[in-house]
């Protein structure tokens, strides 16, 4: 028998917040952009109370919530304190998988020999939120779906433990919802179906929700049934995420050069978004016809955003080019990555801006990186890979190119 725990850290960039400042405790809170087109990262349960929720235009949480104190938010802030509880975790359990910035799996199979995987992950719990000082709940159970679904259950800042075949009875009451991986579309097609309670979807066969839905349905019924034998993904941090390009002429042609590292930027940034990861430091090089390589960084605020890291990539060009020397090669490299999603590094920007890069990545996924790009990348050939490059699979090795 599997023991799967599920962590996840309550309303965590508020928490975080309040830890910073405890006359917010108590408070309405929305972190997020700060203008009307800004969007809400997470909204505290008081403000939820009033409709809030995190994804929605921050003019209509503070239509709904006139109270809120709204905070802009800092990713790097939030991705310190995330890491402190990781430290922890890493210490603690034998196999940990880190699904997002606030949430968390560990295997604990086999520990009951040795102590009660419940009384364990209780005893971890209290020591994260006696070391960190931030609210953390957990579910237990034998598998990812039915402790993550637990976990909502047991919020805000409780914990609960599903023994072994009461796994049907314990989701049977809730809402379809609740079953990861049924969205708000999918929600709403049950819905017209007559389907609201994980209940029904136990009482039908199989073969009807693979009918409606294709293997999607299939999983949904598994789900629902407390049934997932999918197994944890081990925690590792890529370090950095990089794009090179070697011209088959050398060239001083600085539109041809600023073309090509601007679609590296813009690669790379899809990449980080599609990885769900942000960067800290943004690096350029530079080798020569005489094969001297230079190369400059510098330190940026966590983001993932195209606009933000293109304007730094070409002012590192300008100070790094001497224009009366050949160029053979340039590079950009992303470094300093985090856990993060492109809400996170878009506390300044807007609802519109947030849409659109979510668009255009959904068209890349789809049609492939260069489908769409910007006006100032034409003419550079397809660069860097597609995909995710975080997700534990070795990256795709492409043969070698010229410009």
């Amino acid at each position: 028998m599997r023991s799967i725990l599920h962590l996840d850290l309550d309303t965590f960039f508020v928490s975080v917040e309040r830890l910073i400042d405890s006359r917010l405790n108590g408070l309405p809170i929305l972190v997020g952009g700060t203008g009307d087109r800004g969007v809400v990262s997470a909204a505290s349960y008081e403000s939820r109370a009033f409709g809030a929720h995190s994804g929605m235009p921050m003019k209509m949480a503070r239509q709904l919530c006139p109270e809120a104190i709204v905070i802009k938010g800092n990713a790097s802030t939030y991705t310190k304190h995330s890491k402190a509880v990781t430290d922890i975790l890493k210490e603690e359990v034998p196999l940990l998988e880190k699904a997002s910035i606030d949430e968390f799996y560990a295997d604990l199979t086999g520990m009951d020999k040795y102590v009660g995987c419940y009384k364990f992950a209780s005893e971890m719990r209290t020591k994260i939120i006696k070391e960190t000082g931030l609210p953390i709940s957990f579910g237990l159970s034998a598998n990812k779906t039915v402790s993550k679904v637990a976990t909502g259950e047991a919020k805000p800042n409780n914990q609960i433990k599903i023994d072994l075949g009461y796994e049907k009875p314990f989701l049977a009451p809730l809402s379809i919802k609740k079953i990861p991986s049924v969205g708000a579309k999918t929600f709403q097609t049950l819905c017209h179906l007559g389907i609201k309670k994980v209940s029904t979807v136990q009482q039908m066969p199989i073969e009807m929700m693979e009918s409606v839905f294709g293997k999607h349905g299939k999983s949904i019924w598994l789900k629902s049934n407390g049934i997932d034998n999918s197994e944890l993904v081990e925690y590792h941090e890529r370090k950095s995420i990089s794009s090179e390009r070697t011209f088959g002429k050398d060239t001083t042609d600085v539109h041809k050069l600023k073309t090509i590292i601007r679609a590296m930027a813009e690669n790379l940034a899809f990449q980080l978004r599609n990885g769900q990861k942000l960067t800290s430091c943004i690096s350029v090089k530079i080798r020569y016809s005489d094969f001297n390589t230079h190369s400059k960084q510098c330190k940026i605020g966590y983001t993932s955003a195209d606009h933000n890291l293109i304007d730094k990539v070409l002012e590192l060009f300008d100070k790094l080019y001497s224009k009366r020397l050949l160029i053979r090669l340039v590079g950009v490299r992303f470094s300093g990555l985090v856990s993060g999603n492109y809400q996170m590094s878009l506390f300044e920007s807007t609802q519109r801006t947030a849409d659109l890069y979510q668009a255009m990545d959904l068209i890349r996924n789809k049609y492939g990186s260069r489908s769409v790009f910007r006006a100032s990348t034409f003419g550079a050939r397809k660069i860097g890979g597609v995909g995710n490059p975080f997700n534990g699979e070795p990256p795709i090795v492409l043969a070698h190119r010229t410009a």
